[in-house]
């Protein structure tokens, strides 16, 4: 009890989050002006977007001393900061917020949620990660900008018990003055698994597959090859992992990196600062226009995931020969079973094998294990995912979005700083704006 006393006397509490006192952030569809302010824009209809790890009340620790000592105890302190949350998400009024880590096993704070954004017009979809983990994901659409077609749900069921939501929507509003069509636009929520350590980075890579496969299977089936999709999240990468070389090879750019003229290996900002104390940015929201040409979806995979087992072996000092005789381990045969390469996997991944294993004799041989260690993976895949086109090459007109702006709460984070005055969540609220812009596209076979 004196321990709580001393927190309901700290002045952070009645301001959980005074850094941002100065902070303008986005209100409704603004855009950065020459003097750096702010102003509404007229003349085109935008959308903003806004992803944000809140950080559960479970995880939340008071109490460095004793880390068992967490926020979820203390119904004063969880209820102040998760009211003070809402009153920036309805002050800047996105069209879309994706949220991660929301306490989905309290009862109160659903309802404080869902309640405080339904009055404002938002129509809200959570879901909990699996095994009754206590956390979870809530995605809101503001009613006056989107309206829904349709929801999903994808389950990872792997190590971490992640999820992921899909929503798919139609513009209330038509993006083009010329054209009356309604644009529809593909949203997912995700919130991959901390890499506790590497043996989990082919399992965080595969759960980005998984979101790509789900989401690829879902524009074939409704038609929606020349439809924008956006990703929001926490990532739990930065821009030097797998992760997001894999997205970016599947055509998603990061849209903070874009407004802000940032290369793939510019580190200037960060998100995040983690349980250990190291501060990173892991927080996107990635964007995929419909005139992205991008390579077949499970050869991208299994050349990243192979990029990850050769970088893995070189940590350990292994040549290509000496790698190979590794994983071949103790067989008496001058090849790798499918059993070794699971264990060098740290998962069973039938469609990896059948990517390595060329000829289709059941073991990998030298020749194929090199292939591997380049890095590059033969054309060998179903009928149905062809390297083609679907048509002769003719070019179509398609709505797609521009990155205007984009901004990081606290401010102070966009410089690679961390406000020790910022106790909102151990993440930073991350919002993006677009605008409809006509794209020349050449339709990609699904």
């Amino acid at each position: 009890m004196v321990m709580l006393a001393s927190f309901l006397k700290d002045p952070e509490f009645a301001n959980v989050d005074s850094s941002e006192n100065e902070s303008v952030p986005f209100k409704g569809t603004i855009l950065r002006t020459k003097s750096g302010k702010f102003a509404s824009s007229i003349s085109e209809p935008c959308v903003s977007c806004t992803t944000f790890n809140i950080l559960a009340p479970i995880y939340k620790r008071l109490d460095q001393q004793n880390q068992s000592v967490r926020e979820s105890d203390f119904r004063a302190f969880w209820l102040a900061r998760n009211e003070r949350i809402v009153d920036w998400l309805l002050y800047e009024s996105s069209s879309i917020i994706c949220l991660q880590e929301f306490w989905v096993g309290n009862e109160e704070l659903v309802q404080m949620y869902e309640q405080r954004l339904g009055a404002a017009r938002y129509d809200t979809f959570t879901l909990a990660r699996t095994n009754n983990r206590g956390d979870g994901l809530l995605i809101a659409v503001h009613k006056d900008y989107f309206r829904i077609l349709n929801y999903k749900e994808l389950l990872f069921n792997d190590f971490g018990d992640r999820v992921a939501q899909l929503l798919h929507v139609q513009s209330v509003i038509p993006f083009s003055k010329d054209d009356d069509t309604e644009q529809e636009i593909l949203i997912v929520n995700t919130h991959l698994l901390f890499p506790h350590d590497s043996s989990l980075s082919i399992v965080r890579l595969h759960q980005v597959y998984k979101i790509l496969q789900y989401l690829e299977t879902y524009q074939r089936e409704n038609k929606l090859s020349e439809a924008p999709v956006i990703l929001c999240g926490d990532w739990n990468g930065s821009k030097r992992g797998h992760v997001y070389k894999f997205l970016r090879s599947q055509g998603f750019v990061s849209s903070y990196d874009i407004a802000h003229e940032y290369t793939d290996s510019d580190h200037k900002w960060v998100s995040h600062r983690n349980h250990r104390g190291n501060i990173c940015g892991v927080d996107f929201i990635w964007l995929r226009n419909p005139n992205k040409s991008i390579k077949p979806l499970k050869i991208s995979w299994a050349e990243a995931a192979f990029g990850i087992i050769k970088y893995q072996l070189e940590k350990a000092s292994l040549d290509e020969k000496d790698a190979f005789d590794f994983l071949r381990g103790d067989n008496n045969g001058n090849y790798i079973t499918y059993s070794a390469f699971c264990d060098a996997l740290k998962q069973e991944t039938k469609e990896l094998w059948v990517q390595a294993d060329v000829d289709g004799n059941g073991v990998l041989d030298y020749d194929e294990f090199k292939r591997i260690w380049s890095s590059t993976c033969p054309v060998h895949m179903d009928e149905d995912n062809n390297l083609e086109d679907s048509n002769d090459g003719s070019m179509k007109e398609a709505i797609g979005l521009a990155v205007k702006n984009a901004m990081l709460f606290p401010r102070e984070v966009e410089r690679g700083i961390w406000p020790e005055n910022y106790h909102l969540s151990d993440h930073a609220r991350l919002t993006a704006l677009f605008s409809p812009v006509r794209l020349m596209s050449t339709p990609q076979k699904l």
